[in-house]
């Protein structure tokens, strides 16, 4: 579906974007965002937990950017859950970023996954939206390094 705006400009509803259309939207955001907010430094923090083959068991996924640490994913696999690596993982992250100059830290998670873990690990909660999914909530949790 486009829609024609009286000056010319098109609204395009596109469900499989090229590459560079949404390199676009990113680039122009993040522009704008340091601009404002200043250099961001994004630099990614990623830590794997890996068997003795090299299988990849879990891990952390997330960056560090304007003095903060975003944890995006945090995941283990079923058999190595319960063994203190989740917290291992996360500890290591948050040095990372002290080591970076970081002085906060931020994730996101669901009512259904760990927001107890979070809160074991000095997290607080900050946020939530209930409904999201349907019957659940999603949580933000942030802590100071």
């Amino acid at each position: 579906m486009t829609a024609v705006l009286p000056d010319g400009i098109a609204i395009v509803e596109d469900a499989a974007p090229e590459f560079e259309a949404v390199a676009a939207i990113q680039r122009g955001l993040h522009e704008f965002n340091q601009a404002t907010g200043g250099p961001y430094d994004r630099d990614p923090v990623t830590l794997l937990v890996q068997d003795a083959e090299g299988k990849t068991l879990g891990g952390l996924l997330g960056l560090t950017f304007w003095g903060w640490l975003f944890i995006d994913w945090l995941w283990l696999s079923q058999e190595v859950r319960a063994g203190g690596l989740g917290a291992e993982l996360l500890r290591r992250a948050e040095a990372i970023a002290k080591e970076r100059g970081c002085t906060n830290a931020y994730t996101d998670t669901f009512s259904f996954q760990a927001p107890g873990f979070w809160q074991k690990s000095g997290y607080v909660e900050f946020g939530r939206l209930d409904g999201m999914p349907a019957g659940h909530a999603r949580v933000w949790f942030r802590k100071v390094l």
